[in-house]
Formats: C-alpha cells, structure tokens, sequence
C-alpha cells in the first residue's frame, strides 16, 4: 500500500502530494476530462435561429453560445457541432474559424430534425419541493413534453408566490435537458395556474388524470377504448405528494375526465411523471404500427 504524505519528499513508499497537483498538473487533468467528455457525448448541439445561416456557413455570434462552444468546451477548428433552427432543421456541422466574437461553421449537411413526437404531450403538475421539481422537469423535457403547467393544488408542496419565482430556473432547465438530448425544440414552463383554466383556457383531444386512490383503468385500457391519435393534443394531469384532496376527485368526476392508475405501487410524484409520460409514449408507439 502506498501511503500519501503533504510535505514529505518523495522517498519510497511515500509520494508527495504537494508535487502531484501543481498547477499545471491540475490544468493537465481538466483538459484531459474535457476532451474524454467531447469524445463521449458525440457532437455538441445548439440551437440557433435561421437567419444565422448564409449560404452553406452558419454564424454564431450570441453570447450564450459563443461562451458554451469557445470557452467551455474549448471547441477548436476541424471540431464538429450539432445545431437546430427554430423551423427544426437540423445541421452537421465543422467548426472553420473562431475569433473573439464569433464562431463560423461550414455546413456537411442539413435534414428535418425527427426528435419529437407525432402528437402533443402536455403535462399539467402540482410544482414539488427544490431538486424534486427540477428533475421532473428535465425528465418531462427528455420524454419529449410541448409544455409543462404547474397548477396549484390543495395540496401542493408551493405556494403561488414561491412557484412564480421559479420559473425562470424551469425553463432554464429545459432548455439546457433540451440540448443535451437533441430536441428539435425547446418545451415552455407555462406560468403557474390551476386545473380548471388549463382545461377551460385550452382545447385537448384527451385528458388523462393519474389518481392513486380511486382510479382502477390503466393506460393500456385506455388505449383500447380510446386510442391517441396523431396529431392530438393530450394533457396528462398528475398531483402533488400528499395526492389530490376529495374536492378534486370530485371536480374530476363532474369533469368527466379520465382517471387512470399506475399500478399497486405507491410512487412519488416525480417517479409517477415518468413512469406515466413514458408508458404513454410506449403504448401510442405499438398502437399506431
């Protein structure tokens, strides 16, 4: 075993710690992870707005873009970048130049971005505490969300006026979970709301309400009688931890919305956004082959 001692010499079978991590040691080992990160994670992907692209070049001048590619990356010339515009057009691109204010791509090739659904997936959620709700989000953002309202329940873990000061960090988290897993765009965090407006304020093809305690159809019954469609708008309604309150239930029942179950397991209102977007998504890939 060897045995590792701040200050002693480098003397068999003690090695200087001091010695190992220097300085340029340090910026040794930073660069090295940067480069197995960029090697990992296949090519970088931004967003960028149409009217950057002039002929077969593409300009990336804005400062949020520019300081990720150039400063955080370290991107050098020759190096690859993924980039999507808001029509969701697609670019494989080469870096040719970097200057102090901008980045200039050559364009390989170009293609309609497919990293979307065929219908749009709403989620409508009673907004959790602190790392629990930034998870949700992100996860909701992976499985391919069009918008996310967080609707004040009676039993939601925020108040109004806490939630609304965290919709700023919400979108942020989508659009970052949006680039890292390639979206062709970025979700939106609705302002905060409550149930009855998101379903009288907006028009839905179906409603699907996730209930732990009263509901005995799952997904997959649903699906039978009543199949998603392309094209649809689907809204996905799914409660706080403490689950929703018997005046809830009761809205849900005059509403005639759909109450489904996931199981016998108790889950946690993040772990059951998941499970439910994801079997949705499952169930409208096989009904529709």
């Amino acid at each position: 075993m060897v045995r590792v001692i701040r200050g002693i010499a480098p003397e068999p079978p003690y090695i200087n710690i001091d010695l190992i991590f220097t300085p340029n040691i340090v910026y040794v080992i930073s660069y090295v992870i940067i480069i197995l990160l960029k090697r990992g994670s296949g090519m970088p992907h931004f967003f960028i707005n149409s009217n950057q692209k002039t002929d077969n070049k593409i300009t990336i001048c804005d400062k949020e873009n520019y300081q990720h590619i150039a400063r955080a990356l370290r991107a050098r010339c020759g190096e690859k970048l993924l980039l999507i515009d808001e029509n969701q057009i697609q670019y494989e691109t080469t870096i040719a130049e970097i200057t102090n204010s901008k980045i200039t791509v050559d364009i390989d090739k170009f293609y309609q971005s497919k990293r979307f659904l065929d219908f749009d997936l709403y989620l409508a959620q009673s907004p959790l505490r602190s790392d629990a709700q930034g998870m949700l989000i992100e996860k909701a953002t992976e499985l391919g969300v069009c918008g996310v309202y967080p609707v004040l329940t009676d039993n939601c873990a925020l108040n109004k006026s806490v939630a609304e000061k965290k919709l700023a960090k919400w979108n942020k988290i989508m659009y970052e979970a949006s680039k890292q897993c390639e979206r062709a765009f970025v979700p939106v965090c609705y302002d905060v709301t409550d149930i009855d407006r998101v379903i009288n304020e907006n028009s839905f093809d179906k409603i699907i309400v996730f209930c732990e305690r009263i509901a005995d159809k799952t997904i997959r019954d649903s699906f039978v009688e009543n199949p998603i469609k392309k094209g649809d708008n689907v809204l996905v309604i799914i409660g706080p931890e403490g689950g929703f309150s018997q005046r809830e239930f009761n809205y849900f029942k005059e509403k005639n919305l759909e109450m489904l179950t996931l199981g016998e397991l108790i889950l946690k209102a993040e772990t059951a956004t998941v499970v439910a977007l994801g079997n949705i998504i499952y169930e409208y890939s096989i009904n529709k082959k």
